[in-house]
């Protein structure tokens, strides 16, 4: 966090040490300055360069350790499918939804197999495969695969045995006649395209009179409405157990990690759970995970993107299964039940496939959908988050810029902090007057330090200081800081925002790095290494932030804020680059208040710069 001021976590503490008499081992006070202490400060000045480069190196190689997977890049529908993708068949008992197992194809020649309904609808565009009923070729309209023109959209659903295999189906388990499966070749009315105007019906008859539809209605938005019909037309009962299902393989997936969740998904009970990611699913009794209660939705999230089942009112149970070659369900079942000759059964599933918009997961979660928004994983401080992101994105439809709505709200957080560093400043004034009564408690009671303690905290009491008032600051910027950086990660309306010049995606680490000459060198620097402009910038204005402040009388702790810009520089330059425009315009602002202050406490100024002096002075005199 940008520092200011000081924290002083042992407001009791001075700068005698204990030292044991090397012949007789009573403890006997011992100054800083003392011949031994400058053998002490440069071994923990070395423990600390070292405990500094294994942060610097050792965090990219855990990363790379923990999450093997995260930069390579991720198949695509798009791509030529290579090897065999074969999909087993669906447990006995659920009608075969998944259907035989296919050789993998590529995409252009999945989307010619078979006839199709086309869908058109104002945030998706695909069609329907009318050869087992399977919802699945979705397209976003309004978001690309990246920041470029020509960007081709974001595909949510692709065929069986593609690359990025992720359909929908919907079907029956059923006894006492045939029902329709994943070969089934559905009847659909001639010219029909399912738009928000005009649902769609996919209907078959069995041999035996039972006919059996499936109607299709789709919003402006993302969410279709499946109705799922079958009216008994032969001689005998029909016992049906209607089904719905997402099939999806996780190859394509984003990375699950300690703060993001991608994966499994879904509410039960009114309760939302993230609990569970593929590996759990692939590992558990049978590659099979029973969901408890209710299911209200289920199915499965990336980071922006997420397709999700609502059943209707009847009950329904739940699961997620592995079916084996990294192919996985979401099942819904809803309870078998018998259709008399001449009776009808309707449920109805709602699917969403699509992007997490906040605005829109909130709509449907008003119009009924419990905990919907929820899917967006903000964590336990979403209380917090919400309204970060709620005034970036209305700063952001003021501005048109979302790096100038960074920049404003770090503006505004500063505002309103700013009583707060005066009162600090105040504070820390109030520290600096009591400072030699301070000093004379610590000589007077060197040999004891518990009542040196005492002594102090009293002190503080009857002068009205608070020695911990340094760290309210601190304290209040790191949940703002982590809350932008959920947003900036969730998000996807921030989702390759540009800023300024080289800037075109603020939710991405910055492109230009020094190390391959700004991209003319065809390369690109590992993590560790791949330090941009903006890392630079922040490591100068947290440099020039500490300047301002008075050195600490600690040897060790003005080695550490000497060294904590560039080791900062290094740790933050992988993040993204809203990040780090926030960070910087944070530095900028501190030391702007800074110097402000400094020109209304003329005297703090004056006592800094005697304690910076006297700071060189006890440097030249340790290290002669």
């Amino acid at each position: 966090m940008p520092r200011s001021g000081y924290c002083a976590a042992n407001p009791g503490a001075g700068t005698d040490t204990i030292r044991f008499h090397k012949h007789r081992g009573e403890p006997v006070p011992a100054r800083i300055d003392d011949r031994e202490a400058p053998l002490d400060n440069q071994r923990n000045i070395i423990t600390a360069v070292l405990l500094t480069a294994l942060i610097l190196f050792g965090w990219d190689a855990a990363m790379r350790h923990f999450y093997p997977n995260a930069n390579k890049p991720k198949p695509v529908a798009s791509a030529a499918a290579g090897g065999n993708a074969a999909v087993p068949a669906a447990p006995a008992g659920e009608g075969g939804l998944v259907g035989a197992a296919t050789t993998a194809r590529d995409l252009k020649t999945a989307l010619s197999g078979s006839a199709r309904v086309p869908i058109a609808a104002p945030r998706l565009s695909g069609s329907i495969n009318t050869l087992g009923a399977q919802v699945d070729d979705l397209s976003t309209v309004d978001h690309k695969q990246t920041n470029k023109q020509n960007s081709a959209p974001v595909r949510i659903f692709s065929p069986m045995g593609t690359p990025a295999q992720h359909f929908a189906q919907f079907g029956w388990a059923g006894a006492g006649g045939a029902v329709p499966n994943a070969t089934t070749q559905w009847t659909v009315p001639a010219g029909a395209k399912l738009t928000p105007q005009t649902p769609v019906t996919l209907s078959w008859t069995n041999s035996t009179g039972q006919i059996f539809a499936i109607r299709y209605a789709i919003d402006a938005d993302y969410m279709l409405t499946v109705t799922q019909t079958v009216t008994n037309g032969g001689t005998a009962p029909l016992s049906v157990q209607p089904v719905a299902q997402i099939n999806r393989t996780n190859k394509n997936a984003d990375i699950s990690t300690f703060n993001v969740h991608a994966g499994p998904l879904g509410a039960f009970d009114q309760s939302v759970s993230f609990e569970h990611d593929y590996e759990d699913v692939l590992e558990s009794e049978s590659g099979i995970i029973k969901n408890p209660g209710k299911a209200d939705w289920l199915g499965f999230t990336d980071i922006y993107w997420m397709s999700v089942l609502v059943p209707d009112k009847a009950a329904v149970t739940s699961d997620y299964r592995a079916m084996g070659q990294s192919i996985y369900l979401a099942n819904l079942f809803y309870g078998s039940t018998a259709v008399a000759p001449g009776q009808q059964l309707t449920r109805t599933t709602r699917l969403f496939a699509g992007a997490k918009e906040s605005d829109v997961l909130d709509r449907y979660e008003e119009a009924g959908i419990p905990h919907f928004g929820l899917s967006i994983d903000w964590g336990w401080f979403r209380f917090f988050e919400k309204p970060i992101f709620l005034l970036l994105k209305k700063l952001f439809e003021l501005t048109g810029n979302f790096g100038v709505a960074i920049i404003l709200l770090t503006l505004i957080v500063r505002g309103i902090m700013f009583p707060i560093a005066q009162k600090q400043f105040a504070s820390m004034a109030a520290m600096k007057a009591i400072m030699p009564k301070q000093k004379a408690l610590q000589e007077r009671y060197k040999d004891d330090k518990q009542k040196l303690q005492q002594e102090t905290m009293a002190l503080y009491k009857a002068e009205g200081v608070n020695p911990l008032s340094g760290c309210l600051p601190i304290f209040l910027q790191i949940p703002i800081f982590f809350a932008l950086y959920k947003v900036l990660m969730l998000a996807i309306e921030m989702r390759h925002q540009p800023f300024i010049a080289w800037i075109k995606d603020l939710s991405a680490p910055d492109p230009l790095m020094i190390l391959n000459l700004f991209g003319l060198l065809p390369f690109t620097p590992p993590a560790l290494l791949g330090i941009g402009i903006l890392a630079v910038l922040l490591g100068v204005t947290m440099y020039l932030q500490f300047k301002l402040n008075p050195p600490p009388p600690d040897p060790i702790q003005q080695q550490m804020f000497a060294i904590m810009p560039w080791m900062m520089m290094f740790v933050m330059a992988p993040f993204a680059s809203g990040m780090l425009l926030y960070w910087i315009t944070s530095n900028l602002l501190t030391i702007a208040q800074q110097k402000y202050l400094y020109s209304k406490h003329p005297q703090m100024k004056a006592m800094a710069e005697k304690e910076a002096a006297d700071a060189k002075l006890a440097k030249a005199a340790r290290e002669k």
